[in-house]
């Protein structure tokens, strides 16, 4: 009887969640016949799993790709750039790069010129270099983000929720509801107050009225935590 492999059950999660290019699509055979055998993963998680690349193999490979970047590059809760989650844009995000980076490289992996350490098929990559255990501790400490990672996707009624759920039940946790904030509007972060504004519409229709001022809001800056790797 075939024995669970987590390296292997890693590897097929990091490339079904990577974007669906051609390289990917001729993968996916391959892929399949893997997660086939593999028991690492219940009967029904293997059921969705190999659904979700058996949809990636059929149908318009231009509007998988696109689905991929409105699902996880169009939004913070669906980022998954994991430090998007723990940092997002304070000063904090730079450094735990850097730290991150050089545990993948005490570990001998380098980073392609276009990969950022934080993107989560890459931080699998790296979880399937490790022993077991040593594996599925480094799965509990970013449990809490693929379980947001999680909701954020069933709510969206996205097919790769199921490799988020696959990770939680690897990681020996089990999903459960939690609060997602709605995403801001694409350009919102980008949007300035127009200029000279409230001119005609609040306080200067007359030649004698006062020109309110008014602020703009504050940025806040998102909280601090700890990263995915030490």
């Amino acid at each position: 009887m075939a024995r669970a492999n987590l390296p292997v059950a890693l590897r097929i999660l990091a490339r079904l969640i990577s974007y669906p290019d051609a390289a990917l699509r001729a993968d996916l055979p391959d892929l399949r016949a893997a997660l086939a055998s593999e028991k690492a993963f219940t009967t029904a998680r293997r059921k969705e799993l190999d659904a979700l690349a058996a949809r990636l193999a059929a149908g318009d490979a231009i509007e998988h790709e696109a689905d991929y970047v409105r699902t996880f590059d169009q939004g913070r809760s669906t980022s998954l750039h994991l430090f998007e989650h723990v940092h997002g844009d304070s000063r904090e995000r730079g450094p735990a790069m850097i730290d991150l980076c050089k545990t993948y490289e005490s570990a001998g992996l380098l980073l392609a010129p276009d990969e950022l350490p934080d993107y989560l098929p890459v931080v699998l990559e790296f979880a399937s270099t490790l022993a077991p255990v040593p594996a599925r501790d480094f799965l509990g400490e970013i449990a809490h983000l693929v379980n947001a990672l999680f909701n954020a996707l069933e709510q969206r009624h996205s097919p790769y929720a199921s490799v988020m759920g696959a990770l939680l039940e690897l990681s020996g946790e089990t999903a459960h509801a939690v609060s997602i904030e709605p995403d801001e509007a694409p350009d919102a972060s980008w949007a300035e107050p127009p200029a000279f504004d409230g001119c005609a519409s609040r306080g200067q229709g007359k030649p004698d009225a006062v020109m309110p001022i008014h602020f703009a809001g504050a940025v806040k800056s998102a909280p601090v935590a700890k990263g995915v790797a030490r």
